[in-house]
């Protein structure tokens, strides 16, 4: 059974999705630090964003694992270096390349196989798994998304002006809806969540009660539990 987690960025999808998959017993899958990975590795390997075609070939070279709140690439652990301002602003070029995300794409497919999973994204119940059991579009309003993105970075040390995110934020929603191949869309079978004035527990336990009534699973009881701030 899949669960898809669609919605902008800093929607909140990555904490609320983990979270999700620990209360349903499904595993997790953050397929946006995939593409920051490959964003980082082209980084590194002083790709120029001006030959696709490198960038399309690096992807299919390197080694991307992704568990729990870890991501690996090429053995490195890089889960703290793909969460930089730098590579936020450098994503787009992963995220538009064709190539690119049709390796991402299988890939993401082959760690669903055989799974119950909760997989989070920007085109995952669209392209991704478009026949997945229950879809979501997690969304909230551009100032919370921003404010979410600024303390976020200021928790990691890093002072970037609030007009700033928001200005960035805008430029990506703008670059994800319009690209040819998987924009950012709500599936048309998807359920919208809007999180603002909602706490993380909140968001979960709306979300759980979603996917248990669309999977035809038993509901539960269980309280609200604090929830980490998004790796």
């Amino acid at each position: 059974m899949i669960v898809t987690i669609d919605g902008p960025a800093g929607a909140g999808k990555s904490t609320v999705s983990r979270a999700l998959a620990a209360r349903l017993g499904f595993d997790f899958l953050d397929t946006g630090a995939m593409y920051r990975a490959i964003t980082l590795a082209a980084v590194r390997n002083q790709v120029a964003w001006s030959r696709p075609d490198e960038l399309a070939a690096l992807a299919r070279s390197v080694r991307i694992e992704v568990a729990e709140r870890r991501v690996w690439l090429d053995g490195d652990d890089v889960s703290s270096a793909i969460r930089a301002n730098e590579i936020t602003n450098l994503v787009h070029y992963s995220a538009n390349n064709p190539s690119v995300r049709e390796r991402m794409v299988e890939l993401q497919r082959a760690a669903a196989q055989g799974r119950n999973m909760v997989t989070e994204g920007r085109d995952q119940g669209t392209v991704v798994f478009p026949d997945a059991e229950c879809k979501i579009y997690l969304t909230a309003s551009p100032s919370e998304r921003a404010r979410r993105r600024y303390a976020e970075l200021a928790a990691r040390g890093e002072t970037v002006a609030f007009a700033e995110i928001l200005a960035q934020q805008q430029l990506r929603d703008e670059r994800d809806a319009a690209r040819t191949c998987g924009p950012l869309a709500a599936a048309r079978d998807s359920i919208e969540v809007l999180t603002d004035g909602l706490s993380p527990d909140q968001v979960v336990d709306r979300l759980e009660a979603l996917a248990r009534r669309s999977l035809n699973l038993p509901t539960t009881t269980s309280t609200s539990r604090s929830l980490p701030q998004s790796a």
